[in-house]
């Protein structure tokens, strides 16, 4: 198991959660930009939790390996996301924004706006 610290606080999850998610926030840092990933946890007295966290340049992540006498949090599909995006982003980088461009001959979209 891995401890997370992150924001002035700390989440107890999976080895390969930990290990993926540290790997995929230093992807998005390489790109400038951010995602929010939603992460299967253990609260203290074992019982299962799920907590969403941000991560991007900005972030602050610390994991540390921890003995636990409770199984170990496994999400196979989460972790294989992460190793995924993560080898996209540093492959490809960050996707352009899109932007919508009217056409002559198609109504507008969208509504005019004071700037």
């Amino acid at each position: 198991m891995h401890r997370i610290h992150y924001a002035g606080t700390s989440i107890l999850t999976g080895s390969a959660i930990a290990i993926a998610l540290v790997d995929y926030a230093q992807a998005l840092a390489e790109v400038g930009s951010s995602a929010t990933v939603d992460v299967p946890t253990l609260h203290d007295d074992g019982t299962p939790g799920r907590s969403d966290i941000l991560v991007g340049p900005a972030s602050q992540l610390l994991a540390d390996a921890e003995d636990s006498p409770y199984d170990e949090v496994a999400d196979e599909q989460l972790v294989a996301h992460m190793n995924a995006e993560a080898q996209h982003l540093r492959q490809h980088g960050s996707p352009s924004p899109s932007i919508a461009i009217a056409r002559p001959d198609e109504p507008a979209a969208w509504t005019d706006f004071d700037l």
